[in-house]
């Protein structure tokens, strides 16, 4: 078994791999069409090295301690079969990893017409809700496509009775509660529910929980946007600070640690006091075991210190200003090739990708690869952003985007395994993580004022449209799947019973 130096190392240069492309076309664009002030630049440059050492950090410290603690805990309230008290954990566990869930914060803070504590406390309440849902799904086997069908024929219903105002923030409420806090728990609980079952197709249940906790924000959101006017909300655009020497660029990183040393710990604070419970009356884990336990939120609580600090003190601010200075551009429709440029790259440095493709690679015996999975994602997050980015350009409705595309995606569902519908909903939620709130969505809102657009129309939405594509591209990557296992015909069954069982490699 490899060292916890060993596999940091590996983490390591899995993190500098996903961070390098970024930088390497931020400084293209910064020598070339939109220069930077060098201030600025070593800002982003520091805050790029941070974003590594957190990503490292954060996914060891994930598998070590979020993995087991969903795990477990998942397995355990399930073999006591008592609905109520499963009902009652999965509502509370799904409420408090919500509350935590830093994304979250940010978004709500922009909503000048609903108070942050009442947006909150409603989206938290959705995802606790869909969450006994998605458990209760798992735990009694109904199948996920029929009930995407009806809560997304549910949502469309409602947002034609929402003002245009508040349909983009509801949409991108539900991409940004599924984040580094929300993901790798949600998953592991997953697992651990379907863990105590022996039937064939538990494999296929044990993913789609995140698909489910990311309907919740959105519908709850679109009931405040009834009874709320949305007219006054409002978003403050990032401005890119002038470092004039290097003391003014520590103090810049020296204001942001201790607000994420105090907003990591509180977020944290929940869920380890909840394992703590449950390690006292229900797991009785091993010594060993719980030491590893807490080893790893400690590794946990300092990747996402040093991941929130360089996003938002170093990448923010150059999202905004790129996107700005691109739309100020004669040939401004660049930002729709360079959107996607950037989104093909920006999504393998999500904290929360690594940990969905880790755990994909190990359910489905390797049958779907981390790569695959990777690759698969940078293709729709391209094609998001180059939605998006036209969106911003043009000042089409989101709605144009999202019915067509979530229609496809549903249609899929009754195509292809149920596995693979369980992951491509699940990574739609996944890919909009904190790098979409803090670079994408700045750079997009950047470009749009550079234009004179709406910014809660035209650029909110972004976080959408990224959950929303991998949902098709994963699932068309199912059906190449299902084609290649029909033409090489490795499993002799008939094809209405196979299942994700009969996996091979892509």
């Amino acid at each position: 078994m490899s060292s916890p130096t060993l596999i940091l190392k590996d983490k390591l240069k899995e993190a500098f791999s996903s961070v390098f492309p970024i930088v390497l076309i931020v400084f293209i664009l910064s020598f070339t069409v939109a220069p930077i002030p060098a201030g600025s630049m070593l800002a982003f440059i520091f805050g790029a090295a941070l974003l590594v050492l957190g990503n490292a950090f954060f996914t060891l410290g994930a598998e070590m301690s979020m993995t087991p603690m969903g795990e477990r805990i998942g397995a355990k309230i399930t073999q006591t079969k008592n609905i109520p008290i499963i009902a009652l954990v999965c509502f509370v566990i799904g409420a408090v990893i919500t509350i935590s869930e830093p994304d979250l914060q940010v978004l709500a803070d922009q909503v000048a017409s609903v108070s942050t504590p009442v947006l909150i406390g409603a989206v938290a309440a959705g995802v606790g809700f869909f969450l006994v849902l998605a458990v209760f799904r798992s735990f009694f086997k109904i199948k996920l496509a029929h009930l995407l069908l009806f809560f997304y024929i549910v949502v469309f219903a409602l947002s034609f009775f929402v003002p245009a105002d508040f349909l983009s923030i509801a949409f991108d409420s539900g991409g940004v509660t599924t984040g580094p806090m929300t993901v790798p728990f949600i998953i592991a609980l997953g697992i651990g529910v379907v863990s105590v079952r022996s039937d064939r197709n538990a494999k296929d249940d044990s993913f789609g929980l995140v698909a489910l906790c990311s309907i919740g924000p959105i519908l709850a959101v679109l009931i405040l946007g009834m009874l709320y006017s949305p007219e006054d909300a409002v978003y403050e655009a990032t401005e890119l600070t002038q470092i004039a020497d290097s003391k003014v660029l520590w103090n810049e990183f020296a204001h942001g640690f201790p607000e994420y040393f105090a907003e990591v710990a509180i977020s944290l604070a929940p869920i380890v006091a909840c394992f703590i419970i449950f390690r006292l009356f229900f797991l009785k884990l091993p010594k060993k075991q719980s030491i590893k336990v807490v080893v790893g939120v400690i590794y946990t609580y300092v990747g996402l210190v040093l991941f929130l600090t360089g996003v938002n003190v170093g990448f923010m601010p150059i999202g905004s200003f790129l996107g700005a200075k691109l739309a100020s551009l004669d040939y401004n429709w660049v930002i729709i090739p360079l959107g996607m440029l950037i989104g093909y790259f920006i999504v393998a440095a999500e904290p929360a990708v690594f940990v969905l493709n880790k755990q994909v690679e190990d359910i489905t015996d390797g049958a779907i690869p981390q790569r695959v999975m990777g690759l698969s994602l940078s293709i729709s997050v391209a094609i998001s952003l180059g939605l998006a980015m036209t969106r911003v350009l043009t000042g089409i409705s989101i709605m144009y985007f999202i019915i067509p595309g979530y229609a496809i995606a549903l249609i899929l569902t009754f195509f292809v395994p149920p596995i693979f519908t369980s992951i491509a909903f699940d990574s739609g939620g996944v890919a909009s993580g904190p790098m979409t709130a803090t670079f994408l969505l700045p750079f997009a809102m950047g470009s749009c004022e550079a234009l004179g657009g709406n910014v809660i129309t035209d650029a909110f939405g972004i976080v959408a449209m990224v959950a929303m594509t991998p949902l098709i591209t994963i699932q068309i990557l199912g059906l190449c799947y299902k084609f290649k296992l029909a033409r090489t015909k490795v499993e002799e069954v008939p094809e209405e019973t196979a299942d994700s069982d009969d996996i091979i490699e892509l």
